[in-house]
């Protein structure tokens, strides 16, 4: 029982929380400018490699740099939606979902020629876990990735029900054209998406980067999750992005579990292929998601 703890259930709540992060992201970018940002990933990467040069360059743990790399990724996404994507808003949705392929390999290919392709850790060396009951193994890590994703997610829940500029992103979510009409201000309205969607996926690809290491396609190999979680919760949900989030992460570990004899049920090489899988059967069964959100 503690081996399935140490090894798989722990594991698959860590991972849940790093795809819940990122998914909340896409599933207001879809609620609120209702096109699929297949730059999300890379804005994860550029948001764990923005905390790498705060630790190189003041000398600070990564959790330190982490609220300077989400402010800093935070900037980038605002800048990029005012550059790239602004222009295309009045153009087909497929224009837009196109830019935002071009902005993943430009974002990708600025953190290889800076940083280089060579794997880069915050912190070298090998991290004890703590040992409680002489067998049950969890990093201290893995405590603050788990408690510092719901922080940031009650933090993201009182900005969205208590503030002013929340319950706008919300109409705006529901219906647009009827809250222009209102008198909502939507430039700031889709300004605050970003903050918050950047902010979010920054804070994902720290944690990442603190748990293995930091490589330039990290981001990339978590978006199919990401969009799974965000279908299975429902797009636009943000809340359902946090269930589909988990849900996704410990499919993705259980499912190399040995729950026959005693070899995995999934070789972990295919742990994606669960991401997959799901995505697949949410879009065909029921495409609005857990959370009844939008449809593609």
């Amino acid at each position: 029982m503690l081996e399935f703890i140490n090894f798989y259930l722990i594991p698959g709540l860590v991972l849940g929380s790093v795809y819940a992060l990122g998914a909340i992201g896409i599933s207001m970018l879809f609620g609120i400018l209702r096109f699929a940002h297949f730059a999300h990933g890379d804005m994860m990467t550029l948001g764990a490699y923005l905390a790498l040069v705060a630790v190189w360059g003041l000398g600070v743990p990564a959790l330190v740099a982490l609220p300077l790399a989400m402010i800093a990724t935070a900037a980038v996404a605002v800048g990029v939606d005012r550059v790239f994507y602004r222009p295309f808003r009045g153009r087909p949705t497929i224009v837009i979902v196109i830019a935002s392929f071009g902005i993943a390999l430009m974002m990708r290919s600025i953190i290889q020629v800076v940083f280089g392709v060579d794997v880069i850790s915050y912190q070298p060396g090998i991290q004890r876990p703590m040992v409680f009951f002489d067998a049950l193994r969890i990093a201290e890590r893995h405590i603050v990735f788990v408690g510092g994703a719901v922080a940031l997610v009650a933090a993201m829940h009182l900005f969205l029900t208590r503030t002013k500029t929340g319950k706008a992103m919300r109409a705006m979510s529901d219906d647009p054209d009827l809250a222009r009409a209102s008198g909502i201000d939507t430039d700031r309205t889709i300004a605050w998406t970003w903050v918050i969607g950047a902010s979010l996926a920054a804070a994902g690809g720290v944690f990442l980067g603190m748990d293995v290491q930091l490589n330039v396609m990290m981001g990339w190999n978590m978006l199919l999750p990401m969009f799974a979680a965000a279908v299975l919760g429902g797009i636009g949900r943000p809340y359902g992005a946090i269930a589909g989030g988990m849900v996704i992460g410990l499919a993705e570990e259980l499912a190399t579990f040995p729950w026959v004899g005693t070899a995995p049920l999934l070789s972990p090489g295919y742990k994606s292929a669960v991401a997959f899988a799901i995505l697949v059967a949410m879009l065909i069964w029921r495409p609005t998601g857990l959370f009844r959100g939008r449809v593609f």
